[in-house]
């Protein structure tokens, strides 16, 4: 909503004060200049990228528009289901730990984190980890060495659509001075017209121009910030598991194992340690609504 409030105040306050200064919107008009600047801006990207990137490109632009960064609801659900399994490690069997990490589609434990259960990447690198835990043999510095190379290659991944919009977005100035060249030779074919033609058409080549940067630094950089934004607290996700598990192995009990991840959590958004001990209580039963 952010990104559509901000296109509309920066197309309003260009526009209005064009037309303010006396100028004419329709010679603002002139879409083979955008098709020029678009066209090669979007093919440049198609051969820059793969076709996994290009689509989670997209993916990005949509999560940016919607702000879909972790609730609080997603957020307890990942310490709920970290908590059930940290008292089942201490209780119960390597069997029954199997069970839920082996299909956790299956798991009453994720079951009741529907949230959790819908990010498959991050049900696998829990379980994946938990296993590690289970399996007994594998020192807690070592999983940390080996959490952090993880987490380094997700973030980097995660965050390709926005190096890849952002060189997209920085070509646009040139592109817009390749479409104003462009234009500025249509104009000189037609030198022997009357000045108003000409004048006309120098001003089309101009457009390009402006329609670059304005592209670059009014649409694409704002759009790939939130995109960065999105995307690194998306992530964080991840650092609470790595934490909290970490704090497990070196010892902590479950309950002060949570402080830990929870305490990653950006202040703003973390749950309030009343909120988690709640989740704890209820066993993940409370209205996954609140």
């Amino acid at each position: 909503m952010n990104i559509i409030i901000g296109l509309v105040i920066t197309t309003g306050c260009i526009i209005g004060s064009f037309m303010a200064m006396g100028g004419k919107v329709g010679a603002l008009f002139q879409p083979f200049e955008l098709v020029i600047i678009g066209g090669a801006g979007i093919g440049g990207f198609v051969m820059a990228n793969s076709m996994k990137v290009i689509k989670d490109s997209l993916k990005s632009i949509g999560e940016a528009f919607k702000y879909a960064v972790p609730k609080e609801r997603e957020y307890l659900d990942v310490l709920s289901v970290l908590y059930s399994l940290m008292r089942d490690l201490r209780t119960k069997s390597r069997n029954e730990i199997e069970a839920h990490i082996d299909n956790p589609a299956e798991s009453p434990i994720f079951q009741a984190a529907p949230t959790l259960l819908k990010n498959k990447s991050l049900v696998n690198f829990i379980c994946d980890y938990v296993r590690l835990i289970i399996i007994g043999n594998a020192r807690s510095h070592e999983i940390e060495a080996l959490m952090d190379e993880e987490l380094n290659t997700i973030l980097s991944d995660r965050l390709k659509p926005y190096h890849a919009l952002t060189t997209m977005g920085d070509s646009f100035p040139a592109i817009g001075i390749v479409a104003a060249v462009l234009g500025v030779i249509k104009a000189m074919a037609a030198i022997n017209e009357p000045p108003e033609v000409l004048g006309h058409l120098i001003g089309a080549a101009l457009v390009g121009t402006f329609l670059g940067i304005l592209l670059s630094y009014s649409v694409c950089a704002p759009i790939t910030a939130q995109i960065k934004t999105v995307r690194t607290k998306q992530h964080r996700l991840y650092v609470i598991v790595k934490q909290t598990l970490l704090a497990y192995m070196n010892g902590s009990v479950p309950q002060v194992a949570l402080e830990y991840g929870r305490k990653t959590i950006s202040e703003s958004d973390r749950p309030t340690i009343d909120a988690v001990e709640q989740e704890m209580i209820s066993g993940g039963s409370v209205d996954k609504a609140a």
